[in-house]
């Protein structure tokens, strides 16, 4: 995982690898994830999350708001390449076709201010 601070008032952002997170249980995912933002870091997730791993992400959040301490998450999602991820030769080989790039932030920090297929443009205070 590499770290990036920009001083003591600034942002932090864990990239984390697929590599780190393959050889995760889905709970160890999701504390990894939520411990960083609980400390106000941006993570970013090399491969992503699949469906049900984001959905268990969303209700675990749900479980931990708390109006004074914990505001929740914001994530943002991006597929690979549309060609590379779902073409037909990938799919007959067993290549898996969900890889995505996520981005997950305190929801009272990181602001999603445009999403597209090829960019996020995110505000992050």
């Amino acid at each position: 995982m590499a770290e990036l601070s920009t001083g003591a008032e600034g942002v932090q952002i864990d990239l984390i690898s697929g590599e780190r997170m393959a050889s995760k249980a889905t709970m160890e995912k999701i504390r990894m994830i939520l411990d960083g933002v609980h400390e106000g870091n941006i993570v970013i997730l090399e491969d992503g999350l699949s469906p049900d791993e984001e959905s268990r992400l969303i209700e675990v959040t749900m479980s931990e708001i708390s109006p004074d301490e914990f505001s929740g998450i914001e994530i943002e999602t991006y597929p690979r390449s549309g060609a590379e991820a779902s073409g037909i030769l990938n799919r007959i080989i067993g290549r898996d076709s969900s890889s995505k790039l996520t981005v997950i932030g305190p929801a009272n920090r990181i602001e999603t201010l445009h999403k597209d297929e090829t960019l996020i443009k995110a505000l992050v205070s």
